[in-house]
């Protein structure tokens, strides 16, 4: 898999992490030049972002200079020669910025949730050689993601960057956009030649966890991140809260641990097989365990048939949770997960009952 610098600019500057990052919007020449020049001191910087549209959920709010900006970006990419890549939402838009020679586009997250939209701009790539960044949708649906990138693919556009954004969340959280690392990490189990992004800005909402989820980010081996950055951010037009300046923004750079994926140490390295061999075992025993559930589960169905009982009874759901809730505080483990796990073992068990009174097999095939 290349890497996300070839990709994006079709060459490497050997960056650890590979950074793309400029203001949420672009709002003046002077704003945008100011900021871009300071960025440039920072070593692994491959690319500038600058919003030209912004799509924002309300009228009135500060939607973007439009076309207009891209003059400006025409006029600082020939002073710095960095590479500027801009989002685009629809096809005009799309047809604007390849006009304008924006090296790198970028589908954002109002846009990916719209299949429609996406094949639009698609359509306007067909047979263009240009990187394209593709953020996850608003909603935690990985199949929008993944469609996303499938129907670039199908216009013949091979250089695509996943953007991993994080997802809205209705509940209280100190994050603007809930990460659910899940995602991106399974995004990657259906997509292994995919490059994957962060983007801690949207996800955090707040300068103050930028490097935060930064460095979670590089734990979890994602290939670059790509952060909002504004010469004065209080100041900014958008998105005011989430910008670091370039200064700030070089130092988060400095702090952050690429870690390796094994040790060098020979000890800590057989310490450290020693316990995934005994992670694989209580896996087994686990999945075991399931099985003689799952015969149980068999038994009842059975039983429930024979005497003409319903499947689904919310009291004994209740009880099952409230039990292992109970127990999951009392061994330490963390009951969100553990009510996960049993709302999964519980979405089975009833669609095993379900087969077993129309008469059908409950062995998988």
């Amino acid at each position: 898999m290349k890497n996300v610098t070839e990709i994006l600019t079709g060459k490497s500057n050997g960056a650890h992490v590979p950074l793309i990052a400029g203001p949420c919007s672009a709002e003046s020449y002077e704003q945008l030049r100011t900021t871009v020049l300071e960025l440039r001191e920072i070593s692994n910087l491959i690319a500038v972002r600058a919003g030209v549209w912004k799509p924002r959920t309300r009228p009135g709010s500060f939607e973007g200079i439009g076309e207009h900006a891209l003059q400006w970006i025409q006029k600082i990419k020939e002073e710095t020669g960095l590479k500027f890549a801009v989002e685009v939402a629809n096809s005009w838009q799309t047809e604007a910025a390849l006009r304008a020679g924006i090296d790198i586009l970028w589908i954002g997250a109002r846009t990916t949730v719209n299949p429609f939209y996406v094949q639009e701009i698609a359509e306007v790539l067909r047979g263009i050689d240009v990187p394209v960044m593709v953020k996850n949708p608003i909603h935690a649906d990985l199949g929008l993601w993944i469609g996303g990138v499938e129907r670039l693919r199908k216009v013949g556009i091979r250089r695509i960057v996943a953007v991993h954004r994080g997802f809205f969340t209705s509940g209280t959280s100190v994050f603007r956009n809930d990460p659910k690392w899940e995602i991106p990490v399974e995004f990657r189990t259906h997509m292994p030649d995919v490059p994957i992004v962060c983007d801690p800005s949207h996800i955090s909402g707040k300068r103050d966890y930028i490097f935060e989820i930064s460095q979670a980010a590089l734990d979890l081996e994602m290939d670059g991140l790509m952060i909002e950055s504004h010469y004065r951010p209080d100041q900014a037009l958008s998105d005011a809260e989430q910008q670091v300046t370039p200064a700030e923004l070089k130092e988060i750079m400095t702090k952050l641990v690429r870690r390796e994926e094994l040790p060098e140490n020979t000890e800590a390295l057989e310490h450290l097989y020693e316990l995934r061999h005994q992670i694989d075992a209580l896996d087994h025993q686990i999945l075991n365990l399931l099985e003689k559930r799952k015969h149980l589960v068999e038994s009842i169905g059975e039983l429930k048939r024979d005497h003409n009982i319903t499947i689904l009874q919310f009291q004994r759901w209740f009880e099952i949770v409230k039990d292992r809730s109970q127990l999951a505080r009392i061994l330490g483990l963390d009951e969100d997960v553990i009510l996960e796990i049993f709302q999964l073992i519980h979405r089975s068990s009833i669609k095993i009952q379900q087969q077993i009174l129309q008469g059908k097999t409950t062995d998988v095939q």
